[in-house]
């Protein structure tokens, strides 16, 4: 026997620990006379090999032992399985296994396209099936490209998604393994997907089918057509019609979208006949193993071919967790991306614009109390309303940054996974716009002889009147309900330090020197894509920056809403006054608004001020994190515990929180380094970071509770380490 690759008739095909349960599978159905199309298993034992002739192991423990898996943000997750796949695309494939795969494609697959699939060891079992977790790469032509499909989906063992449901799958480096199975690629004209029993009623039994391919589908870009059968009889119980717009078909690699003309879509694209014909194979199927199966087929011509076969599961883990659904959902296919791009752009982000410039019109100091109750009540609507949009499109856009991520590495295999990231600064951020509007009104105040000693009171002059215009137009900063009239008075004392320091525009050299980096890297980009494709390749560089910036710029939008909900705050809480001495009482926008309305109603909200959440037994020397800007930074801590810590902020300290959103990053032009415990590429303060060129670690667990503000830190951005030097 082989230890590397067996044929999918073999006996030892159908062994699951071997080639995993859908390679395990498809051997059954080949050796019980059902059309299955011809291939191979490249079996578990040469991911091992693998990844032990080329070091992976040790990656592989470092990514997943940064912070435990359970506690890593969606953002984080990607990061990981970035690193892990950039690694394994880097690697080389020993040349034993190389041989055995050229033995066994030989001619007759040489020239054929190819279906390169998972076949986890885990995937596809009765107690869960999986889908969706693991890589399939579709179309494959040529050895070259056959080689790195293999390995593009040895990485995806680790994906993100696997990640997600770590703990369920028992995922651990050293007994994790993944099989893979290729098979030629049959050109279907129609495909789908059928279940022998249907998961909702065990009456009935379930076909789906598109025209085409079956990728589209399962990306969710084609929608099927449904048929609902009796389990008993196959009769038709109902039939429901998508509309037909367009299918995927082979490209000259991988697959492409097709139109579908008018006449052809006006028909179903299987008939009675291939219905029943479909119903009986599922039937058939599932006596050959002893259970209901969810069933993938394709046809081509008159010929049915079924693609794989797995148990139907009721009790899926991938059901019913909103967390990890939302995570999955985050995904998004460039067709997806495109239209949610011209959504955000053109529709979205214009109407967030213009309804928040409106509130900020209103004038507030005229209306009764009844009429400022109706604002407050209006304006928290409005803010609802956009913070669902805010996750609804916002968060899933930030997938453009990470698909061109993933193409980029594919492609280029830089010996920096991150590298990519350095073509997506094109334009500032409001956050950056934001900064230098601040440097210029510090430049302002530079000229002010003894400025240090002078009151804060004696600095406004001709200056509060920008401040106005500063806040009004990019929002919230730091303020909380009853506080935004204090934060004027903080915003200058911070203006003033910028001023007092005479730190450079550190900002305007970096970009100078980005500038010729980033069109070096972008030729580099292009270059690498055929004629044909340099299109796409253009078209999803600017779909990721149009990612990158938003990812950004998205809470300063929305924190204009909650700025403009919490002037009406401050409002209510002067007019309430004595009803309002407790700040903690009136910082819920409902019982302000109720209180307005009623007169003798006073606020009540638990005003219990939230436990001390450091860990004072936490001495730890060295935290580790993820590497999120590049350098290396030594300072004094500036622990950020609540919104005014952010005032208190002084020139060369090393910023530590919990997390930063554009709303904080105004302190950014004064600190040499950020230490965050969210973690990920697509975080706030890593954006900024390497905006201004900051060293930066983030997915630091605890940050906030093993540093006191005044440790004296070592942030190094290269390795994900932070030093505390402690006494």
């Amino acid at each position: 026997m082989d230890r590397y690759v067996l044929s999918l008739e073999s006996r030892e095909a159908g062994i699951s620990s071997l080639c995993g349960n859908k390679t395990a599978a498809l051997s059954v159905l080949i050796n019980s006379g059902i059309s299955v199309p011809p291939g191979f298993c490249v079996t578990s034992e040469a991911y091992r090999k693998f990844i032990q002739y080329n070091g992976l192991e040790g990656v592989i423990v470092m990514e997943t032992a940064r912070k435990p898996l359970e506690e890593m943000r969606w953002e984080e997750m990607w990061d990981a399985s970035l690193r892990i796949r950039s690694a394994f695309l880097k690697s080389e494939v020993p040349d034993d296994i190389l041989a055995a795969l050229e033995n066994k494609m030989g001619d007759w697959l040489r020239d054929k396209g190819l279906a390169v699939r998972s076949s986890s060891l885990l995937e596809d079992t009765a107690g869960g099936s999986f889908a969706g977790l693991h890589e399939s790469v579709i179309n494959v032509r040529g050895f070259e490209d056959f080689v790195e499909a293999l390995v593009s989906v040895w990485a995806s063992l680790w994906s993100d998604a696997v990640f997600s449901y770590a703990k369920e799958l028992g995922i651990e480096e050293k007994d994790s393994s993944m099989a893979v199975v290729v098979q030629e690629m049959i050109e279907g004209e129609r495909s789908g997907v059928a279940f022998g029993r249907n998961p909702n009623n065990s009456n009935q039994s379930v076909i789906e089918a598109v025209f085409g391919l079956n990728k589209g589908m399962v990306d969710g870009e084609v929608q099927p057509d449904r048929w609902v059968l009796d389990r008993q009889t196959g009769g038709l119980i109902t039939l429901e019609r998508a509309e037909h717009n367009r299918r995927v078909v082979a490209a000259r690699s991988g697959v492409r979208f097709e139109q579908i003309d008018i006449e052809e879509a006006a028909m179903l694209p299987l008939s009675e006949e291939e219905v029943q014909e479909i119903f009986r194979t599922v039937l058939q199927v599932e006596e050959i193993f002893g259970s209901a199966q969810d069933v993938e087929w394709t046809i081509r011509g008159d010929s049915l071919f079924l693609l794989q076969s797995r148990p139907i599961t009721t009790g899926d883990i991938l059901e019913g967790d909103d967390r990890r659904a939302f995570d999955l959902s985050l995904r998004k296919s460039f067709e997806t991306l495109r239209k949610m791009s011209d959504r955000i752009e053109n529709d979205i982000v214009p109407e967030m614009i213009s309804e928040a410039d409106e509130l900020f019109d209103t004038d507030l100091s005229n209306p009764g109390d009844s009429e400022i109750a109706d604002e407050i009540s209006s304006r928290n609507t409005l803010y609802s309303k956009w913070e669902k949009i805010y996750w609804d499109e916002f968060i899933p856009f930030a997938h453009g940054v990470r698909l061109f991520g993933r193409v980029y590495n594919d492609r280029l295999k830089p010996d920096d996974p991150y590298e990519f990231v350095d073509l997506l600064s094109v334009s500032e951020t409001l956050s950056v716009k934001r900064n230098r509007m601040l440097e210029e009104l510090a430049g302002e105040l530079k000229e002010i002889p003894g400025l240090r000693d002078k009151e804060l009171e004696d600095l406004g002059g001709g200056i509060n009147e920008r401040l106005e215009e500063f806040i009004g137009k990019f929002g919230k900063l730091s303020c909380e309900g009853g506080k935004c009239d204090d934060e004027k008075k903080s915003l200058l004392g911070l203006i003033r330090e910028l001023a007092i320091s005479g730190r450079p525009d550190r900002k305007t050299r970096k970009r100078l020197k980005d500038k010729k980096k980033r069109e070096r890297l972008e030729d580099k980009f292009l270059e690498s894509f055929p004629e044909e494709e340099k299109g796409f390749a253009s078209e999803l560089l600017d779909i990721a920056r149009h990612s990158y910036r938003l990812r950004d710029d998205d809470n300063i939008y929305l924190g204009r809403f909650e700025r403009a909900l919490n002037l009406a705050v401050d409002e209510a809480r002067r007019r309430l006054g004595d009803r309002c001495r407790d700040f903690a009482a009136c910082r819920d926008a409902k019982e302000i608004e109720r209180a307005l309305r009623d007169p003798d109603y006073v606020p009540n909200v638990d005003s219990a001020a939230d436990e001390d959440k450091r860990d004072k037994a936490v001495t730890a020397r060295q935290l580790r994190g993820q590497p999120a800007g590049e350098g290396i930074a030594r300072g004094t801590a500036r622990v950020i515990e609540s919104a005014e810590d952010l005032f208190n902020v002084r020139d060369g300290e090393i910023l530590v929180c919990d997390s930063i959103d554009p709303n904080m990053t105004f302190v950014i032009p004064l600190v040499s380094g950020i230490v965050e415990r969210r973690g990920g590429m697509l975080v706030h303060g890593a954006i900024i970071a390497r905006e201004y060129g900051l060293p930066c670690v983030t997915g630091v667990a605890n940050a906030t509770g093993a540093v006191r503000t005044g440790d004296r830190l070592t942030v190094d951005g290269y390795d994900g380490l932070v030093i505390i030097h402690r006494d």
